[in-house]
């Protein structure tokens, strides 16, 4: 199967040249990187990485609003318009491990619309994160579980993989989250559409290089998020119960 991964990518110069080397190792895999004017020069270096493997990998210089939500959406309508099989999202700072992929792309050959690398599928799976990180996370997800519905271990988690047909599937107009919280209101949209969504195991380790991208904002819009979400379109009913295989 031919599967494109969507790279979002700010002030990541350091470690972009490790991840898309270890994800093109993969077999079937391309990358799309979305570049969100970085000042740092890491759009230069993934035009570097453009030359060394042509083919297999395109970069897309952003303008306009910056924002993890705003980038993969663009990225979204890209690869929902190309021939891809599968569509998957991973972090720049390398605390998403390419290894997993494979057992994610069994779990859509089983039958999935979208797979979720979980953190929380078999207890807690991450490293090099402070008690009042994994207590805030944890409370998070929980959190979002009792007011919306969702089945799932980890909403919050930002290692996924789509069946392409599958993302078509989902209004992109109308998610609105431009940060962090556009994690959730995909996944939730996801869900509504009537998508079956199902956890594989990860483990998460926390970035080696660069600073955090999570903030008080970030926060307060997860907090409000699940609200609005349920207020617009109502308690999610999952289809099964979601887990690995």
């Amino acid at each position: 199967m031919k599967m494109l991964v969507l790279i979002p990518t700010y002030n990541e110069r350091e470690n972009l040249p490790i991840l898309v080397a270890d994800v093109l190792a993969v077999p079937g895999t391309e990358v799309m990187v979305l570049d969100d004017q970085s000042p740092d020069g890491t759009g230069a270096v993934a035009d570097a990485l453009a030359a060394q493997y042509p083919g297999r990998l395109r970069v897309l210089h952003r303008t306009g609003p910056r924002g993890l939500g705003v980038s993969y959406l663009e990225g979204f309508r890209h690869a929902i318009a190309g021939d891809a099989d599968l569509v998957c999202q991973m972090d720049a700072d390398l605390s998403h491990d390419p290894k997993y992929l494979p057992a994610m792309i069994q779990e859509v050959l089983a039958g999935a619309d979208l797979v979720v690398g979980s953190r929380y599928l078999n207890g807690i799976s991450v490293v090099n994160w402070p008690l009042r990180r994994i207590i805030l996370s944890s409370f998070a997800n929980f959190y979002i579980r009792t007011v919306t519905g969702l089945g799932l271990r980890d909403i919050t988690t930002g290692y996924r993989c789509w069946r392409r047909t599958s993302l078509a599937r989902i209004p992109l107009d109308q998610i609105v989250s431009e940060g962090y919280a556009f994690l959730l209101d995909v996944t939730f949209m996801a869900a509504t559409a009537g998508l079956l969504i199902v956890e594989s195991p990860i483990i998460f380790v926390e970035r080696r290089q660069g600073a955090s991208k999570l903030s008080s904002g970030v926060l307060f819009e997860s907090l409000i998020t699940p609200w609005k979400l349920v207020m617009r379109h109502g308690r999610i009913r999952p289809r099964r119960p979601t887990g690995s295989k």
